[in-house]
């Protein structure tokens, strides 16, 4: 093989090997990492006030001042999307993911559509897994002692939550077409989340 030769063999594996990180970075660059892993930049607190945290990648928080739900809120607005986001609660947590939040100064089941962490909740059909007064879940999974992932999918009217590889609930509403993602502690136990992103989708 002579010069030219390997010189021109060489150059086209680099290309491929452009071309094949570029492939892989296109595949996945569409998801929006929504925590950064080190601070709260990116989110907006609401509500009542907690202790919100980030140590080793980990937002967190345990303690609540007040009776008031304290929210993080992002920035951003969106209207469809696919959602997926790691955390973990302890068995009393009241926590949650709200999606759409029309009015970031106050955030309800009202104003947002609330896809529920709460294991405890007093009525069960709107526990963990639910979409609350829009979609219930039957039989309603636990979350608490370990770390869960939620898959939330909104698409104009349609959402559909999945917990863990299982669909929990689905429903149809038009009340709220877009907003903010906000993360609710409202008192309990711990609650953590490592990884929240989303992929916007037509």
């Amino acid at each position: 093989m002579n010069r030219r030769t390997v010189l021109t063999v060489g150059l086209a594996s680099a290309l491929l090997g452009v071309a094949g990180c570029a492939s892989q970075q296109g595949s996945g660059g569409d998801w929006i990492s929504l925590l950064n892993g080190k601070n709260l930049d990116g989110w907006l607190p609401s509500g009542g006030s907690a202790n919100w945290s980030v140590v080793d990648g980990v937002l967190s928080a345990d303690v609540l001042k007040g009776k008031d739900p304290s929210y993080l809120v992002t920035q951003a607005t969106y209207d469809n999307f696919e959602l997926r986001a790691e955390f973990y609660v302890d068995t009393n947590t009241n926590s949650g993911i709200f999606i759409r939040c029309e009015e970031p100064n106050n955030i309800s089941a009202k104003t947002a559509y609330e896809v529920n962490i709460w294991d405890t909740r007093p009525e069960q059909a709107y526990g963990t897994g639910a979409i609350v007064d829009v979609a219930k879940v039957s039989p309603m999974p636990l979350a608490g002692g370990k770390w869960n992932t939620f898959e939330i999918t909104a698409k104009g009217p349609q959402m559909t939550i999945v917990l863990n590889g299982v669909q929990s609930s689905a429903g149809s509403d038009s009340a709220h077409s877009r907003g903010r993602i906000a993360l609710q502690f409202g008192g309990g136990g711990i609650v953590k989340f490592r990884r929240v992103q989303l992929r916007p989708i037509p």
